[in-house]
């Protein structure tokens, strides 16, 4: 069989930043679509040539803001991608979008370019904490951008961010209870965090806002576990939710560790090459990267190989993050080893015993009291 491919392509634009984020964003006053069209093509003949052979199962628009891309570019790239590699009859095409009034009238162009998949960013459904988050968009337009995902894509998803200043579990549970009603087969729920580099980052070194305590936020991730599941839609990793095959398939192909070529600015690759892993990262700043496609038909600016223990770990970092865990068997393929014997028997009892881990036959995998604390837990194991 054809080994399977993830796509990823990176559009690094925004029409602001949000101050929680620490992706590789930008505001540009103004973008030259056509320019960047042509660039994305070229660095996708290139990741063609990195990765030959493969039958491509997914592919994802993420950023940034992907649904500011013009719907003729996505269409271009999807239509590329099909000559370029053999792909699945059912491959999954997903389009992060933000629910503004404007990027939602574009749904029905980017449905026609190609993109079965929507995912959104609403955040929140409270009016006060979207101002706090920095969205440009009202509840009403996220109501209404979800109702449009309805109509126009086969599948949606939607984020929301909890733990938020002021927020108590009683307060996220009703607006669980929202969500759910409005959700699909899939919902994403992240618990916000504050990352280095970002505004709120400073805000809250400054003492602007303090966030819930660790015991209410670890109550709002229990009950969110225990909600989702009872709604039948159980975590399949630390903070995605979904109906029974209704998983991302994009994403599952990272967290277990299988191969993804990625275009555009600052976008990452991880693809088989012999016994090793080939990484590859593409140049992080827009116009350097732009430049670097110009210049030289691609803008990677690191390409390494992985090999032994580095992958058994990397493998690992990915693997515990979801529910059914890791395949023993599937692992050793990818990573070279069966996860059991690397890490060694007398690291793994004491999480076993402690109630973090669990090992049979088949599996490696977290519990869900260890991807609670995954952090802690990894350091544990690759210490």
């Amino acid at each position: 069989m054809t080994a399977p491919l993830g796509v990823y392509v990176h559009w690094p634009f925004c029409k602001s930043k949000c101050p929680y984020c620490d992706f590789n964003s930008h505001v540009r006053d103004g973008v030259e679509q056509a320019r960047w069209r042509k660039a994305l093509l070229v660095e996708l003949e290139h990741a063609a040539r990195e990765a030959p052979g493969r039958r491509v199962e997914t592919m994802f628009f993420g950023g940034g803001t992907p649904s500011l891309m013009e719907p003729e570019t996505v269409g271009a790239i999807i239509s590329r991608t099909r000559e370029l590699w053999d792909s699945a009859p059912d491959v999954e095409i997903t389009l992060e979008a933000n629910p503004t009034s404007v990027e939602a009238a574009r749904f029905a162009a980017l449905a026609e370019a190609g993109v079965n998949r929507v995912s959104l960013g609403v955040q929140a459904l409270d009016p006060a904490d979207l101002r706090f988050l920095g969205r440009e968009h009202s509840t009403d337009e996220a109501l209404s951008a979800l109702d449009t995902a309805r109509r126009q894509f086969a599948r949606y998803s939607f984020d929301l961010i909890y733990a938020r200043p002021g927020q108590t579990p009683e307060a996220w549970a009703e607006e669980l209870e929202r969500a759910l009603g409005l959700a699909g087969e899939h919902l994403s729920l992240y618990q916000l965090t504050i990352e280095r580099g970002t505004r709120f980052f400073t805000d809250h070194a400054r003492g602007a806002f303090t966030l819930p305590g660790e015991d209410e936020a670890a109550a709002m991730f229990e009950l969110t576990q225990s909600r989702l599941a009872a709604a039948g839609l159980p975590a399949y990793e630390i903070s995605n939710h979904a109906r029974p095959g209704a998983a991302c398939r994009h994403n599952l192909i990272y967290w277990r560790y299988q191969d993804y070529v990625g275009i555009g600015p600052g976008a990452h690759g991880r693809f088989s090459e012999g016994n090793a892993k080939r990484v590859t990262r593409r140049s992080s700043g827009p116009e350097a990267w732009l430049e670097a496609v110009e210049r030289s038909g691609h803008g990677t600016a690191e390409s390494t190989s992985v090999t032994g223990r580095d992958r058994v770990e990397e493998a690992l970092m990915m693997g515990l993050r979801l529910a059914e865990g890791i395949d023993r068997a599937t692992f050793a393929a990818v990573a070279g080893a069966d996860p059991v014997d690397a890490l060694g028997d007398a690291k793994l009892a004491s999480l076993v015993e402690g109630g973090f881990l669990e090992i049979d036959a088949t599996h490696l995998r977290a519990t869900p009291a260890g991807r609670q604390r995954l952090n802690a837990l990894l350091e544990r194991l690759i210490a």
